[in-house]
Parts: structure tokens; C-alpha cells; sequence
């Protein structure tokens, strides 16, 4: 009985210390006839292709082995996910029933890389990096290939990985898997999850097959320090993200709506704000310290004070915040058109979520 190749990858990381989240194995076996006097018979030899730099682990090669021997006894493979045993840690692995990860090893990667060169620059986040230096940015990400209605990744997913569609298309699912919108080549999603170091946010399913190139959180701080243009792409993307899911928001703000921060979070809050241009006073009150109070001139922060806290100081505090109630109401004091900004917004934005970020407990590997 042969052996089919298969595919496993993690899902879910309990604290491993040896692999990581999405790492994927390949399992297959070997054939191999023994013969002696009374009689012949086969014995299969399992083969595991361990992730590229990444050592054995002894008892999930045991575990993967047992997959072969239910294999040989007329079991059929597993078709969802399997648990390794555990050391200090454990994973759990999904069977996918095709190959879809074009490995960094594989010698056509570079020459399919190299047809799609001229596609490639012509996407918005390559434009951002010179010419020159496009060919050494691609060669942090990894190339993946997927079939029409693959998941690429799960809501509730940890994060940590930043997409390119190359070819193809894939469409974005809520809760209940109804499309809610849909992303075609060119177009990018993961990077929410990755900045902010959270849990994905929603299901990603291919509409039709696609090529995806990917890069991880260590590969993407290198090409951020190294190529701080493509910050200025990042800032600009959240902007559009946050101003499409906030825009019907912006419209009940500019009538001086109020809410809760429980459900409409405080980074949302300034983004649309800000995106819309909007000029007033947003009034926080019910917080840990007390009352907040900031001042919008079309769309930009020109006053923050919360509790005995100002300036920028203040704005990174309250997008701590959990719960609170806010009141936008329009308009300004004449004496206030011409105070200077704070900061410039994107910048002050994205300085909060990093600090966020480092104040939340690390994630282990």
C-alpha cells in the first residue's frame, strides 16, 4: 500500500519552544520489501521533512510516525487536526490535502519570482521601496500557493504574518461566514494583527486560486528599519482601514453622538475623527482617572488633557482605556483655529499602539 504525501501545519501553540505558528511538515513513507524464508512482506519507512532550520523533535516525530502505522492498518489519514504529546509545551497540527507552500528551497521559487517582478512593482506597497532594492525586500517573504476555498487564516488565529496577494482573489468572512468584502492581487491583509501583536480579526477564504506572498514578524521589523518608506505605506493603509469600518460612525459623530468606549475602542474613535476632518471637542468621562477632554481642528489633535496628563502623553494613555463614555460635540473656541497640532496624527497613532504593544504580556514561540 503506498503512501501519499501530506501536509500538516500548526494552528495552535502552546508554548513549544522549537517550532512556531503556521510551520508545516511534510509526511510521507517508503515501501520496503523484506524477504526471508517463510515468507515476504512490506514495511513502510515514514520520512518527516521538518520545517527549513528547525530541529527534530523526537516525540512529535513519534506522534507523526503513528500516522503512517493508522495509515498501513487501513485508518485513514486525519483530515482535521492531531495533538502532539507535549513537553513544556505542545501544538496542534491541521492535514491539508495539498502542498501549498512553494518552499524558499524549491529552485523555481526565484525564476517565478523573477516572472512576476514587473507585476510586483506595480503594487502600492512595493512602489513605496526604490527600484533597486524591490528584489532584496521580496526576498524576506515566502511564496504560497492556494486552491479555491482554502482558509488562509482563521478570526481568533494568533497574528504575526503580513499577506500580498500576487494572483487570485480571496474573500473576507464574519463570525457567521457570511462575505463581507473581498480582496484581489495587489491588495494585503494580516498587517492589523501583526502591528498590534493581536489575534486576527477576521476568516480570509480564497475565491479562486491564488498565489500569496507572506513574511513574519521578525522578516517585517528587519524591512521596516531598513526601508522606513514602507512606514509611511502602513500608516496610510490603517487610515483607509479604519476610516471604511468607521464611516457610518463619522456621520452620527458630527451630530455630537455619544457612546462607550467598550464598544466603539478609542483608537477608532480619534481615526475617525481624524479621516473625516472633523473639528470639535471629544469629552471622555467614566475613565480610571477620572474626565478626558480633546480638541479636533479638521481632523487634526490640537488639545488632549486627561485627568492631570497633557499633550501626546495624555493621547497614549487613554488608548489604554477599556470603558468610558464619550460626547463629540462640533465646533471650537474662535481662539483655538489657530493652535498647533500635537503631532502629526498617523504618527502619534501608531507610537500609541507600539506602546500598547510593549505593555502587553509577551507571547511565547
Amino acid at each position: 500500500m503506498g503512501f501519499p504525501k501530506i501536509v500538516f501545519r500548526i494552528v495552535e501553540n502552546r508554548s513549544c519552544p522549537l517550532y512556531q505558528y503556521n510551520d508545516v511538515f511534510e509526511l510521507s513513507g517508503i515501501a520496503i520489501p523484506i524477504s526471508n524464508e517463510s515468507e515476504n512482506s512490506i514495511i513502510t519507512t515514514s520520512i518527516i521533512k521538518y520545517p527549513l532550520g528547525k530541529r527534530v523533535c523526537k516525540i512529535l516525530n513519534g506522534d507523526l510516525s503513528r500516522i503512517i502505522i493508522q495509515y498501513e492498518r487501513g485508518d485513514k489519514i486525519p483530515v482535521c487536526m492531531i495533538s502532539c504529546s507535549g513537553c513544556t509545551g505542545s501544538i496542534k497540527l491541521e492535514h491539508s490535502k495539498d502542498d501549498h507552500l512553494v518552499r524558499n528551497d524549491d529552485s523555481s521559487l526565484a525564476d517565478e519570482l523573477g516572472s512576476m517582478m514587473h507585476l510586483l512593482s506595480s503594487f502600492s506597497f512595493f512602489k513605496n521601496i526604490e527600484e533597486k532594492h524591490i528584489n532584496t525586500v521580496i526576498s524576506y517573504f515566502k511564496l504560497m500557493k492556494f486552491k479555491t476555498g482554502d482558509i488562509v487564516i482563521r478570526k481568533g488565529d494568533p497574528g504575526g504574518r503580513f499577506y500580498i496577494i500576487v494572483t487570485g482573489s480571496v474573500n473576507v468572512l464574519n463570525d457567521a461566514g457570511i462575505i463581507i468584502s473581498n480582496l484581489d492581487k495587489g491588495e494585503v491583509f494580516g498587517e492589523m494583527s501583526l502591528i498590534c501583536n493581536d489575534k486576527v480579526n477576521a476568516t480570509i477564504q480564497v475565491k479562486e486560486p491564488s498565489s500569496i506572498l507572506y513574511i513574519d514578524q521578525p522578516n517585517f521589523q528587519k524591512i521596516l528599519d531598513i526601508y522606513p518608506a514602507i512606514q509611511l505605506y502602513f500608516s496610510r493603509l490603517m487610515a483607509e482601514r479604519l476610516n471604511k469600518s468607521n464611516k457610518i460612525r463619522a456621520e452620527d459623530l458630527s451630530s455630537g453622538m455619544t457612546g462607550n468606549l467598550a464598544e466603539i475602542p478609542a483608537e477608532a474613535l480619534f481615526q475617525t475623527l481624524n479621516m473625516n476632518a472633523k473639528t470639535g471637542i471629544l469629552t471622555i468621562t467614566d475613565l480610571s482617572r477620572g474626565t478626558a477632554r480633546f480638541s479636533f481642528r479638521q481632523g487634526a489633535l490640537i488639545k488632549a488633557k486627561y485627568a492631570d496628563i497633557t499633550g501626546d502623553l495624555a493621547f497614549y494613555q487613554i488608548l489604554k482605556e477599556k470603558s468610558g463614555r464619550f460626547r463629540f460635540t462640533p465646533g471650537i473656541a474662535p481662539e483655538d483655529f489657530s493652535t498647533p497640532e500635537i503631532g502629526f496624527f498617523m504618527k502619534l497613532l501608531m507610537e500609541g499602539m507600539r506602546r500598547m504593544d510593549e505593555g502587553k504580556p509577551q507571547k511565547s514561540n
